[in-house]
């Protein structure tokens, strides 16, 4: 049966949608709803493992076994690898039709390595060699953007991650260019390179919200709602106007126009099964938005009442360098670190359970 996601992407045919979920079950629902592409990252692998957790306490007494002198965390990330693959096995139809740029699924760097470019560039890579269509999330912090150059001068397709404002999906998407202009100037080949640069658009709304209640700061709520599709915009005709070989990629979702203000784009929305659900119970149709501009009123708003918004929407708001300090990083890379934690506690309640 049709849905109004399938109409959309049929209709649409530069506007992708993906999956934002490893979830085996709802990534075959999200397939059937057009979905032509997924995403791992820490949370989500916890998620994975917890909805499963037979098979995967299975699997990690296993890996016990093969892997003797292992760390938990090895043998959690080495869990979080076979999971990701199993998942990337599901797009490799669409991997096939797109001829690499759709049909990837994301798999995360550690957010334990965010300190060191080299590292994150070499988890990368090896990550990237897993299967055929795996695409790989740098966080736009500093070292980052460093690593995101590297990793795609290597070869590697990447999901930019940890991004939320006009300035970092910027300097990303200028980052990847560097690397596949190198790439070309030695004759490496780019074909089937399809890189990404995610805004989190809900996480943006999300800090600013928090900066509004902290501040005190009289703004009509629903205006607030309206950041992160703001945000995005924004970037989209910079990338344009640039000539940014890279897409942009809507994630993190909090309201609805975080996908419909998008259709018609060269992008990627990026919704969680939930809101795909939701969307399509709702039966709206999703006709062409990504032209059409953010009531300048409530863009004139949230920028002269929100410090946090400017820095978020002028193209030059933060250097790189101020990435790493922005409220929405901090928050987003202490929930990966967390999950990291928790991924840990998993593996060592089945090994070594509570007597």
């Amino acid at each position: 049966m049709s849905t109004n996601l399938n109409s959309m992407v049929e209709a649409n045919p530069t506007t992708v949608l993906w999956n934002d979920s490893a979830d085996p079950v709802e990534l075959k629902q999200s397939i059937e709803y057009g979905a032509v592409g997924a995403t791992c990252n820490p949370v989500i692998a916890v998620t994975c493992i917890k909805a499963d957790l037979p098979r995967w306490s299975a699997r990690i007494k296993e890996l016990d076994t093969e892997m003797p002198e292992a760390t938990e965390s090895e043998i959690g990330w080495k869990v979080v690898e076979e999971l990701s693959i199993d998942a990337a096995r599901l797009l490799e139809p669409a991997f096939e039709k797109y001829a690499g740029r759709n049909g990837r699924l994301s798999m995360q760097t550690d957010p334990r390595l965010a300190r060191s470019a080299a590292k994150l560039a070499d988890q990368a890579e090896y990550f990237n060699g897993l299967a055929d269509n795996i695409i790989v999330k740098i966080p736009a912090t500093r070292r980052g953007i460093e690593a995101i150059e590297e990793a795609t001068y290597r070869g590697v397709n990447i999901n930019v991650t940890v991004s939320f404002t006009v300035p970092q999906a910027v300097a990303a998407g200028e980052a990847i260019e560097r690397g596949l202009k190198r790439r070309e100037a030695e004759g490496r080949s780019i074909e089937g390179m399809g890189p990404v640069v995610t805004i989190m658009c809900g996480r943006l709304d999300d800090w600013l919200k928090e900066c509004v209640e902290a501040d005190g700061i009289d703004i009509d709520p629903e205006h607030l709602e309206w950041a992160g599709v703001a945000a995005f915009k924004k970037a989209y005709g910079i990338f344009q106007e640039r000539g940014l070989r890279a897409r942009l990629l809507s994630a993190a979702f909090r309201n609805t126009k975080q996908l419909s203000e998008f259709v018609g784009g060269d992008v990627v929305i990026s919704p969680p099964f939930k809101w795909q659900k939701q969307i399509v119970d709702g039966g709206e149709e999703l006709p062409e938005r990504m032209s059409a501009p953010v009531d300048q009123a409530i863009v004139d708003e949230l920028y002269a009442k929100i410090p946090e918004f400017r820095r978020a929407y002028d193209v030059d708001g933060m250097t790189p360098d101020e990435f790493d300090t922005f409220g929405a990083t901090r928050k987003t890379l202490r929930q990966f670190l967390a999950a990291d934690e928790e991924l840990d506690q998993v593996v060592r309640d089945i090994l070594v359970p509570a007597p």
